[in-house]
Formats: C-alpha cells, structure tokens, sequence
C-alpha cells in the first residue's frame, strides 16, 4: 500500500508542539498592537517572543 500524503501546505519547519497559555490584559494589549503593528498573527509573535529569549539563555 503507498504511504498516505500528507495534508496541508509543505514546510522545511514543522511546527508539532501546541502550547495553551493564560494572558493578563496588558500582556493581550501588547501582543495585539505589536501583530498589527508587524502585520503577524499571534502565534509568530510568540515565536519571534521565543526567539529573543535565547540570547538571554545562561551558558554553563
């Protein structure tokens, strides 16, 4: 039997992991202004968020 095809668009960058997570107002402000503003949807500005952060990772 052939292996199924997969659905959807083909990407070099599978994203496989979901994450739920609880926002206050303010943090809900910000990310709206800043997806309009970089015209994104909310789950790039996470990942740009995520992105940032590893400059600030401490090296042992």
């Amino acid at each position: 039997m052939p292996d199924k095809k997969k659905r959807g668009r083909p990407t070099d960058n599978p994203k496989e992991t979901s994450i739920h997570v609880r926002l206050d107002t303010e943090c809900v402000d910000t990310l709206k202004k800043y997806c309009a503003q970089e015209e994104i949807g909310r789950a790039e500005a996470v990942r740009r968020g995520i992105i940032g952060l590893k400059d600030r990772l401490v090296k042992k």
